[in-house]
């Protein structure tokens, strides 16, 4: 009877650890009917009761299958002449982006060139002021 009763209890254990592994690893937003952090308590608390309900309450349900040969694999989605072409180009190979950092290369040059010749201006009336009221 001991070995039994010892027999259960490692059972329930492996089960316990199975369903808290599965919990946790479980995204926040998949889970259903509580929080993630009430079914972590539940499971931990109430050992045989607690996983039983995760794993018929808790648990993420799995998309249901059609058949065996059901399962999704790339390219399944479109036919090749109607699949959505969204080419991803690296910004070095883009022509648009080549000449969008060109203009705003040119442009920031005569925002600069701008801001110094600005600040020439205000250095010469500085030193205008300065030399002024001396002589």
């Amino acid at each position: 009877m001991i070995r039994l009763y010892g027999l259960l209890f490692l059972i329930d254990l492996v089960v316990l650890v199975v369903a808290l592994i599965d919990c946790l690893s479980t995204d926040e937003v998949l889970v259903r009917n509580l929080p993630k952090v009430a079914w972590v308590f539940i499971i931990l608390l109430f050992s045989p009761v607690g996983w039983i309900a995760w794993f018929v309450a808790g648990r993420p349900q799995q998309p249901a299958r059609a058949g065996a040969g059901a399962q999704w694999r790339p390219g399944n989605g479109f036919p090749e002449d109607q699949r959505p072409r969204a080419r991803q180009v690296a910004p070095d190979d883009d022509p648009e982006f080549l000449r969008d950092l060109a203009r705003n290369r040119r442009a920031d040059e005569e925002m600069f060139s701008k801001w110094e010749a600005d600040l020439r201006r205000r250095e010469e009336e500085l030193r205008k002021r300065e030399d002024g009221p001396q002589r």
